[in-house]
């Protein structure tokens, strides 16, 4: 999105859209879900849990970390990865207080 059109809205949009961007593939979906379940998580752990390749997850996990869902930590061969529970909170007061409803529809 250019500058000139992302000045029209406000960082609290801008921030969930790109969270909800991050959050636009099932498999982020399966990730967070498994991170989720164990409190924290070995990489090569999530890759027994996924149909996908390694290499995929991986990519997956990068996506995850850089929208801040996730934090995560490298110890030689091993990444360790958690949820950022913040950030979860975050989205979660933003989706709760950006779609009130003011109206009944009558569709």
């Amino acid at each position: 999105m250019g500058a000139r059109k992302a000045e029209g809205f406000s960082k609290e949009d801008m921030e969930l859209a790109e969270l909800a961007k991050a959050l636009g593939h099932p498999a982020r979906i399966a990730i967070l879900k498994e991170l989720a379940r164990r409190n924290v998580c070995v990489c090569g752990e999530i890759v027994d849990v996924l149909p996908l390749a390694q290499s995929t997850v991986s990519q997956h996990l990068k996506e995850l970390k850089a929208a801040g869902l996730i934090h995560g930590t490298v110890e030689g061969a091993k990444s360790c990865y958690c949820i950022n529970w913040e950030t979860m909170g975050r989205l979660r007061a933003m989706l709760d207080t950006g779609f009130i409803p003011t109206q009944s529809c009558s569709c």
